[in-house]
């Protein structure tokens, strides 16, 4: 792995790549993690080559997307970075979310240009080409990632700017939108998690490659610009209760044993009808995102709903 030579502990730098992993511990990596550790990550291949019990290793902490900003807290001499995830609150460091990840999938932040809307993609994944219709130079860029714009577009063809590259890159204009200046309703959000149907469940994950249940939440939120915990528990703390009965579709349900702190949260997807509840989430035990009515050993670990 080669290090930035410019990233420096104590000064903030973004990610450079589409999808990059939180982990615990340089030494927590496994041989079947290999792919997302290069300088290039393949965010795909790493998720298609776990088997059941890998998507629920717990070495993952979270994953960052292209331009998310850290602050950098550490470098090793074998090209790891520690680093804080500034853009993820959690209870585990006041500033962000922790973690250890290659450095090269860091680089220093670019000046900052003249003010502009920023651009997010809504497309579930695209590709950034070096010129309009050319070859892909960046693939697997994913949903709710924010872009800088880099001049008007051509030809239905993009230029938006990365972070690490000199010359912009191109998107199809199509997948991308204006970060909206005003808060979404609920209901939008959850047409942008419904799209996330039968994704893989990834421990961790926080990319349509592969996500878990809070990362599933956040994400959908992220994509209009708002900004949540990463855990579910913290989500919790960051939302407003509800009474059991007034929650909407868009709204939040938490899940926690008795004395144990929130495991699991869902997106409440119809209004209850005749006690029946149902819930979009990434789903551990089928191990996928899904719909479905609250089965009974859900019911009984349900704590409330919330409203965002």
């Amino acid at each position: 792995m080669g290090v930035d030579v410019e990233l420096q502990p104590g000064r903030e730098a973004v990610v450079r790549v589409p999808v990059a992993t939180l982990w615990t511990a340089p030494e927590a990596v496994r041989p079947v993690d290999r792919p997302a550790l290069s300088d290039a990550p393949d965010t795909a291949a790493w998720v298609a080559g776990m088997d059941r019990d890998q998507q629920v290793g717990d070495c993952v902490l979270t994953q960052l997307l292209l331009g998310e900003r850290v602050l950098v807290t550490e470098l090793r001499a074998d090209g790891w970075a520690h680093a804080v995830a500034l853009e993820q609150p959690a209870k585990l460091d006041v500033r962000g979310y922790p973690g250890w990840l290659p450095a090269a999938q860091l680089a220093a932040p670019a000046e900052p240009g003249p003010p502009a809307t920023p651009l997010v993609v809504d497309a579930v994944r695209t590709a950034l080409r070096a010129a309009p219709d050319g070859p892909p130079a960046l693939t697997g860029v994913v949903l709710g990632t924010r872009l800088a714009p880099a001049g008007r577009p051509v030809d239905g063809w993009r230029p938006v700017l990365v972070p690490g590259r000199a010359d912009p890159l191109w998107a199809p204009e199509g997948d991308l939108v204006p970060l909206p200046a005003e808060r979404p309703e609920a209901k939008e959000v959850l047409a942008v998690a419904e799209r996330l149907r039968d994704l893989v469940y990834v421990w961790g994950g926080l990319s349509t490659h592969g996500i878990d249940c809070s990362g599933l939440v956040q994400l959908a939120w992220r994509r209009y610009g708002i900004t949540l915990p990463r855990d579910a528990d913290d989500q919790a703390e960051a939302t407003t209760p509800l009474a059991l009965g007034e929650e909407c579709p868009g709204d939040l349900y938490f899940f926690a044993r008795p004395g144990r702190r929130i495991h699991h949260v869902g997106i409440v997807s119809t209004e209850p009808q005749g006690g029946a509840r149902r819930m979009l989430h990434a789903c551990y035990v089928k191990r996928r995102v899904v719909e479905e009515q609250l089965p009974p050993d859900r019911e009984a670990t349900l704590v409330g709903a919330h409203r965002i």
